[in-house]
C-alpha cells in the first residue's frame, strides 16, 4: 500500500470556492493530502467565515482576493453556471484547478477552459472519483489484459431518490444555475466516464429519451430532466443501455456497471465498492479488495488492509492526492483531466439533442 498523503514533496497551498457538501468533501481530501488550507470563499462574507472556522481554513476571503493569493490549486465547488468563469479566473491567476463537474454548462465554454489551461501551462482535473475505487481499477486492469475478451455489451445505471417528491428542491433544478441538463449532467456523467474508463472505448452514437416528472418544484419551474434512458453504440461495435434517475425510491447512490465480453463479464456496484463480480460461462467469482491479490494500480489505491472497508471519501482523497502530484510534475495513472470533463459534456449534449429530435445522434469528438 502507498501512502498517497505523502505523494507530494511540498505541501500545496489551496483555496476553496464554495462551502457546501462538496466543499467539505474536497477539504477533507485536501487535508488528507497534506495541503495547507489557505483561504475559502463561500456565498457571503459571513458564510465564508463560518466555513473557514468549520473546515479549518486559515482565512475567509472574497473570491477576488482568493484569486490574488498565488495559490498552487483552487478547488471550484460552486453552482454549475459559474464553473467555467471561475476556472478561467483561477488559471489566469496562476493556479491549477480542481473543478467539480460539469466543467461548464456547455461544451464551447469547456473548450475555452481547456484552451486557457494549455495557453498558460497549467493543469486541471475533474472529480470523476469513482475511478478511484480499487475494484474499478481491478476491472479496468483485467479488461485491458484481455480477461473479458472483446467487449459485447454494457448494462449500467445510476439511480438516486433525493429528488423523488415535487417538494424536493435544490439549486440544481433551476436551469439558470444548473444548466440545460440535470440528471444526466449530474450523475449520468459519472456513469459514462466510469464505463469508458473501464472498457477503454468510446461511445460513438446514442439514442435517448428523457422525462421531467415534476414540472414545478416549490416556486421553481423545472425544464431539466428527472430520468433518462439511453441506448449507446461504441466505436468498437459493442452496444449498451444506460438508465439514470433521481426519482428511484430507496436508491441512494446506486451506480452500477456491468460489462460483458466474449470471455467474461464483470459487475461493479458503487454501494458495494469492496467487491467485483467476475463471471465466466463455467465459473463465477466474487472478488474482494485485497492488495495482495490485485493488480498494481488497484493495490496502489488500497489505503487500509483487506477487511477494513474503504468508501467514497477514500476514493476522493486518492483523487485529490493524485491531482496535487500531477500539478508538480509527477506521473499518475488514470487521473480525470479537463478533457474528461469536456468529454462528459459532449455526451450530455448528444443525449439532449437525441431526446429533442427523437433520433440517433453521433457524439462529437474532442
Amino acid at each position: 500500500m502507498v501512502n498517497l498523503a505523502h505523494a507530494v514533496s511540498q505541501a500545496p497551498r489551496i483555496g476553496l470556492l464554495g462551502g457546501g457538501f462538496m466543499g467539505r468533501v474536497h477539504s477533507r481530501a485536501a487535508r488528507s493530502a497534506g495541503a495547507v488550507l489557505d483561504s475559502v470563499a463561500a456565498s457571503s462574507s459571513s458564510r465564508s467565515a463560518e466555513v473557514a472556522a468549520e473546515l479549518g481554513y486559515c482565512r475567509p476571503a472574497p473570491a477576488s482576493e482568493l484569486f490574488e493569493r498565488s495559490l498552487d490549486a483552487i478547488h471550484i465547488c460552486t453552482p454549475n453556471d459559474v464553473h467555467a468563469t471561475q476556472s478561467l479566473q483561477a488559471l489566469d491567476a496562476g493556479s491549477n484547478i480542481i473543478c467539480e463537474k460539469p466543467l461548464a454548462t456547455d461544451s464551447t465554454a469547456a473548450r475555452a477552459v481547456l484552451a486557457r489551461a494549455d495557453e498558460v501551462g497549467l493543469l486541471g482535473t475533474v472529480p470523476f472519483v469513482y475511478r478511484y475505487h480499487p475494484m474499478v481499477r481491478e476491472a479496468r486492469a483485467r479488461f485491458r489484459e484481455g480477461q473479458a475478451g472483446t467487449l459485447l455489451t454494457v448494462d449500467a445505471g445510476y439511480l438516486q431518490d433525493w429528488l423523488l417528491g415535487s417538494g424536493d428542491e435544490n439549486w440544481r433544478v433551476d436551469s439558470a444555475r444548473g444548466g440545460p441538463s440535470r440528471a444526466f449532467a449530474d450523475i449520468g456523467s459519472h456513469l459514462v466516464d466510469l464505463i469508458e474508463f473501464i472498457v477503454d472505448d468510446r461511445i460513438s452514437s446514442l439514442v435517448a429519451t428523457t422525462r421531467t416528472v415534476h414540472p414545478r418544484r416549490g416556486g421553481t419551474a423545472v425544464t431539466t430532466e428527472d430520468t433518462v434512458a439511453v441506448t449507446v453504440e461504441f466505436s468498437g461495435g459493442a452496444v449498451g443501455s444506460l438508465l439514470v434517475s433521481q426519482l428511484a425510491p430507496g436508491r441512494k447512490n446506486g451506480l452500477t456497471v456491468e460489462i460483458a465480453g466474449t470471455e467474461a463479464s464483470m459487475r461493479f456496484e458503487q454501494e458495494r465498492p469492496e467487491q467485483l463480480w467476475f463471471g465466466k460461462r463455467a465459473d463465477s467469482r466474487l472478488l474482494v479488495r485485497d492488495p495482495d491479490s490485485l493488480s498494481a494500480d488497484a493495490a496502489r489505491l488500497c489505503m487500509v488492509p483487506a477487511g477494513h472497508p474503504q468508501g467514497y471519501q477514500d476514493a476522493f482523497n486518492a483523487f485529490v492526492a493524485d491531482s496535487y502530484a500531477l500539478f508538480v510534475g509527477d506521473q499518475r495513472e488514470g487521473v480525470p483531466m479537463l478533457s474528461d470533463g469536456l468529454r462528459a459534456l459532449l455526451i450530455t449534449e448528444a443525449v439532449l439533442k437525441s431526446a429533442e429530435q427523437r433520433s440517433w445522434v453521433e457524439v462529437e469528438s474532442l
